[in-house]
């Protein structure tokens, strides 16, 4: 029964990556993980109306539980191509240039997050989110601020 079970619940796996493409998340690699955890800054490319990249903007995050999660303003690029159905993204980690993996983002309401989130700006951005923390907060609360979840995905 066991052994018929794990058949089941494993091309049940593979059916929903063939159907759902994006899906099941990709797993990062260990440099990408360990760049993740140390750096201070990633760069988001959106997905234009043509199919193109945008130009990465650098941007604040958290990486929790497998996925990138960054707040921004609904009027930003990376919040109205979402919504337009255009989610796949291209981070990079540290740098414009550095290392990189394709996202597919969704704005998302997941309160429990945002405790994670404040507590890890705090620490990540010591002195500049004294200055935001207010915004962030406020933000996430009034609407004027939304929570973006970027999951990693296959290339």
């Amino acid at each position: 029964m066991r052994r018929s079970n794990s058949r089941i619940i494993l091309a049940s796996t593979l059916l929903l990556s063939v159907l759902l493409p994006g899906a099941v998340a990709a797993e990062l690699s260990p440099v990408i993980k360990t760049e993740l955890a140390n750096s201070k800054y990633i760069y988001i490319a959106t997905t234009r109306k043509n199919g193109s990249l945008g130009k990465p903007a650098e941007i604040w995050f958290l990486y929790h539980n497998g996925a990138v999660y960054v707040a921004s303003p609904p009027t930003t690029w990376r919040v109205r191509r979402i919504k337009a159905g255009r989610p796949q993204a291209k981070i990079a980690v540290g740098k414009p240039d550095g290392p990189s993996f394709m996202v597919t983002g969704a704005v998302v309401t997941e309160p429990d997050v945002y405790a994670v989130l404040f507590e890890t700006y705090a620490k990540k951005y010591g002195g500049d989110w004294t200055r935001y923390e207010n915004s962030f907060r406020g933000g996430l609360k009034d609407g004027s601020r939304v929570l973006i979840k970027y999951t990693p995905k296959d290339s």
